[in-house]
């Protein structure tokens, strides 16, 4: 395969990728069975992999974050666009056997791969700095680990993650919407989230009940508060937590009585009697300043 001036391996869209014999023939190698309790659902269709990774527009110089490699699929097309890639992999099986995978069918790419065996929403850090994370995230804890990631990597400057496609709906979407919540909110401290496609369930093994959707992220500088993300996060998780009620009485007990709530909320040019799905994130951010000086 010939080699760019970055050094890498060209992107080629003939370069082998792991199709549905493959994936099943490795898993029986390793006597692994896809579990729910992992979240492990791999993909098997080569268009898919290469799909994802063009939607995930890598630079060739960039450091890319997998999470839950499994058995590769999506790891070699990273490995094909990027100079580097860091798959974090929380089964000991999986992790050991994706650096023989990438040395067979990426041979000229495998040094640029580190595989850590480590809980994603744990890791707080890793052999290089990524500026990416692409992932096909376990759909049971794909907004924590996002979230996670995004605290703890400040490096992380933009990304593509693959999740179930109404938590998908749920990290885009935007204030107004009846599905916008906490996961929306939060997200949007840390990045701009958008909608990028939908994954049919035929293109993974096992296949699940329901299609994937892909979400592309872009960060930015959280809003300007004397808040910390901490008390932020504090008055979003309390606004949601009885999405009916108004704000004066959701925020009744984070502020320590109705009153109170309600001086919050005028004093950060919030109406007392709207709920929290109108809200962005700068409005939360200006609620817990204003309780600042009740916490003194």
């Amino acid at each position: 395969m010939p080699a760019n001036d970055g050094g890498r391996p060209a992107v080629a869209g003939t370069a082998p990728l792991l199709g549905a014999a493959d994936i099943r023939r490795l898993a029986a190698e390793l006597d692994v069975r896809p579990t729910k309790t992992l979240g492990q659902n791999f993909v098997i269709d080569g268009n898919t992999i290469r799909r994802i990774v063009a939607a995930a527009h890598i630079d060739p110089q960039e450091t890319v974050l997998e999470v839950g490699p499994g058995l590769g699929s999506l790891t070699l097309g990273l490995l094909d666009a990027a100079k580097h890639v860091v798959a974090v992999e929380i089964d000991p099986k999986l992790a050991a056997k994706l650096p023989d995978t990438a040395a067979r069918l990426r041979p000229d790419a495998a040094s640029r791969l580190d595989v850590v065996l480590a809980d994603a929403m744990r890791v707080t850090e890793l052999p290089q700095q990524p500026s990416a994370l692409v992932a096909n995230l376990p759909y049971n804890v794909a907004v924590p680990v996002v979230l996670h990631l995004l605290e703890h990597f400040p490096s992380l400057e933009h990304g593509l993650v693959m999740v179930q496609d109404e938590v998908a709906d749920r990290l885009a979407a935007k204030p107004g919407s009846k599905i916008y919540g906490v996961p929306s909110v939060k997200a949007a401290w840390y990045s701009q989230m958008r909608k990028a496609g939908v994954i049919g369930m035929n293109v993974f093994w096992p296949a699940p009940k329901i299609a994937s959707g892909l979400v592309q992220f872009t960060r930015h500088e959280p809003p300007e508060t004397r808040a910390t993300r901490k008390e932020v996060f504090a008055v979003i998780d309390a606004a949601f937590a009885q999405r009916r009620k108004t704000l004066r009485a959701a925020l009744a007990g984070w502020a320590g009585s109705p009153a109170a709530a309600e001086d919050a909320l005028r004093a950060a040019n919030v109406d007392p009697s709207a709920r929290g799905e109108v809200l962005d994130i700068h409005a939360f951010a200006r609620i817990a300043e204003f309780k600042q000086p009740l916490m003194a």
